[in-house]
């Protein structure tokens, strides 16, 4: 199978071995696709009772669940309730409760719109009274339902424009009207800012329930893209999916912030300046209904504002300002104090990631974490306590753990220990937290922890998948630290199949993303199909192996940020360094060295197969960005500024510049819906893969997105990919 080049003899001790080995329990090609290998877990968890309690989703019932005595009770079961005109049983997609926790607003027939954005159906059931009724009567779906603070209120979006429901007068309110598609959007993330700033939702009440700030996007100045959709032979003409997509160089939205006064039935608008070209990377309201938190970013993305808006006025003033010689990476880790008026946020400015404090007049400051390692998230803060918890990689980089630390950046106390990642749920009163814990061989747990105690249960475990990848003989992944010239010390997994003999010499499969701040070399459980690929291609004979490069995350500002300008150069330098380190291991076959990744692990191959001659022999890039004029302005301009202002850094950065110095065999795949990277990245490096004379092959999807799912899409190419790999490595 993934034998060439050897004589007859070699090839039947081959086949001998291989009808041995299935006899075993070995991985096929089908348990790729496999739900028996797929983890449980516990699904949208939600604190109550003030800590006391929390819920989740599970069987399609909303379960709570005491912290103390793990005693559950069935809050809402969806199939005690028909709903919609074919009165089918309800599907609970999604759920929150009202402040009261009276009420339940309930999430079902949702539709998926972009990464992140979705329409959905909304339910209230009313717990008291054992009763549920839909949210509104709109004719189609709405988007982002949501519970007011205080009072009995859910504000929505339906149709570009934002709405309020008052639960009590069963009124419903129409707060904006200018909503329009492709022109004006109220409450809702446009495409660019969903998909780079990572938000939809784009509306948020004041803490006291009276008021709702809220995005408005005008982008009727953006550049509409199309893509045609394929719906089979009986359809003459395709259609045409048009939406805004705003490339490198390129207008942006116009976007303003209201902000909308229920007893007055009034808007006003923030003043965020005079500029239009810039971003309002976040919206936040602080501890009082009377300031909101507004996050204003010029275009370059390297100055940042934060702004305190008077919502009554409208009138602004700058409370911080961030500059960077780079980029400056948005967070969401603004967190506002009562106890201690002031408000924590991130920096990098020590060279790590870290936390500060700062009164609301900037004052006083003071950096409440400190060392070389990052805080990746800010988990909270405890009144009572004065304590901040938060996650970090103080253990490693490949690590994730949960600490809590006093405001005044004394007694740090680490409330996780075992090697590994911890990804936590902190309850509202910071009593107990749930320990979501996997390390590379061990799929997660659930562990319910009492803070600053031993007292732990376990909630959910996945035994039987451990299990199972015992019995199909799972092979192990182990980490290294890899020396290169000029990137210095480098982290990387491999993966070598179970019968591994050092005397032998193996092909090589790298796995590559590389993008900046991306990480693929965790102490973390690998989820999903590309897992149980590797594991497959690994049992075949084959060493798998994955190197964080220059530029990603979780290492400090310098590693990551020396990118700037110049996406692909450090990253294809340190990969192509990576397989000659490979190449000169004496249980390695230097002449099948292979790659393949997936977006900008797509990128990364096509640029290394064109930068990185005979080094080698293969290499197959999924949905790649091929020059990055061809992405969108916000992901782009952060690392590489406009083309006009860096036009040597965009042509050296594409593989477009490169493709006819291509050896290797290449496949290139890639869906015609992309809305992401478009399938025009593709179409350029086929041309000029034509051009120059460079064979290859390819796969387009019709009417496929970015993640390439949907009938047998995924089975399809995960299998031409493997042919591909078995025939050409």
């Amino acid at each position: 199978m993934i034998y060439k080049k050897t004589g007859f003899l070699t090839v039947l001790l081959l086949i001998f071995t291989f009808t041995s080995a299935a006899a075993q329990n070995q991985l096929e090609f089908k348990h790729i696709f496999s739900d028996q290998f797929d983890t449980k877990d516990l699904q949208q968890v939600s604190w109550i009772e003030e800590g006391a309690a929390f819920t989740h989703l599970k069987d399609n019932e909303i379960r709570a669940v005491k912290a103390a005595s793990g005693a559950t009770q069935v809050l809402l079961s969806g199939g005690d309730y028909k709903v919609g005109s074919d009165k089918e049983k309800l599907q609970i997609k999604g759920y929150e409760f009202s402040p009261d926790e009276r009420f339940i607003l309930v999430k079902t027939n949702v539709d998926r719109i972009w990464r992140r954005s979705t329409k959905a159906d909304y339910y209230v059931y009313d717990r008291k009274k054992d009763s549920l009724r839909k949210l509104t009567d709109k004719k189609d779906k709405i988007q982002y339902a949501h519970f007011a603070p205080a009072g009995l209120k859910v504000g929505f979006v339906y149709r570009n424009n934002l709405y309020v429901k008052d639960l009590i007068a069963d009124k419903e309110i129409q707060i904006t009207h200018d909503g329009k598609e492709n022109k004006i959007i109220n409450g809702s993330a446009d495409w660019v800012y969903e998909e780079e700033f990572s938000f939809a939702k784009a509306w948020f009440w004041s803490p006291d329930g009276q008021r709702v700030a809220f995005y408005r996007f005008d982008v009727r100045a953006v550049p509409q893209y199309t893509i045609p959709l394929y719906h089979g032979p009986d359809q003459k003409y395709p259609e045409m999916l048009t939406y805004k997509y705003p490339r490198p160089g390129e207008a942006n939205s116009t976007v303003k912030i209201g902000v909308y006064d229920l007893p007055s039935d009034s808007i006003r608008w923030m003043d965020v300046g005079a500029e239009h070209d810039q971003y309002i990377v976040r919206v936040d309201w602080t501890a009082s209904p009377d300031t909101l938190a507004v996050r204003r970013m010029n275009r370059l993305q390297n100055k940042q504002d934060l702004l305190w808006a008077d919502p009554l006025s409208g009138q602004t003033k700058i409370a911080r300002t961030k500059k960077s010689g780079t980029w400056i990476d948005e967070n969401d880790a603004l967190t506002f104090l009562e106890n201690q008026p002031g408000y924590l946020f991130f920096s990098e400015s020590s060279g790590y990631n870290h936390i500060y404090w700062s009164s609301m007049d900037g004052g006083q400051m003071r950096q409440v974490t400190r060392g070389d390692w990052e805080v990746t998230r800010l988990v909270g803060y405890d009144e009572k306590q004065r304590r901040v918890y938060y996650v970090s990689t103080e253990e490693s980089p490949l690590e994730r753990h949960l600490y809590s630390i006093r405001l005044d950046g004394s007694n740090k106390k680490q409330l996780t220990s075992r090697e590994g990642w911890h990804d936590v749920t902190v309850g509202s009163d910071y009593r107990y937290f749930i320990d979501q814990y996997s390390n590379a061989g061990q799929p997660p747990e659930y562990v319910l922890q009492q803070v600053g105690t031993d007292e732990a249960r376990k909630l959910l475990d996945n035994e039987k998948v451990a299990q199972l990848k015992d019995k199909f003989g799972f092979p192990d992944k182990s980490f290294h630290k890899i020396k290169l010239k000029r990137a210095g010390t480098l982290n990387a997994y491999m993966i070598k199949p179970d019968d591994f003999d050092s005397e032998k010499k193996y092909p090589v499969l790298m796995y590559v993303y590389g993008g900046p701040g991306s990480q693929t070399v965790t102490k973390s459980y690998e989820e999903g199909q590309r897992a149980r690929w590797h594991a497959y291609l690994a049992q075949q004979g084959y060493i798998i192996f994955s190197l964080d490069n220059r530029g990603t995350g979780a290492r400090g500002r310098d590693f990551e940020k020396q990118v700037y300008k110049q996406l692909g150069k450090f990253e294809s330098v340190d990969q192509i360094a990576a397989a000659k380190y490979l190449a000169n291991k004496t249980y390695v076959d230097e002449n099948r060295i292979g790659i393949w990744g997936w977006s900008y692990g797509g990128y990364m191959t096509s640029l290394v197969l064109g930068k990185g001659g005979k080094v080698f022999e293969t290499g197959i890039a999924v949905a790649p960005v091929t020059h990055w004029k061809f992405y969108d302005t916000i992901y782009t301009e952060r690392f590489m500024q406009t083309p006009g202002q860096n036009p040597n850094g965009y042509k050296q950065s594409s593989p477009l510049q490169y493709a006819e110095n291509i050896q290797a065999d290449f496949l290139l795949m890639h869906g015609t819906a992309d809305d992401n990277v478009h399938f025009q990245n593709s179409v350029e490096l086929v041309e000029e893969l034509v051009q120059h004379g460079i064979e290859f092959d390819t796969h387009y999807y019709p009417n496929r997105d970015h993640s390439l799912v949907g009938n047998n899409t995924r089975k399809h190419l995960y299998r031409e990919m493997t042919k591909f790999i078995q025939n050409h490595l």
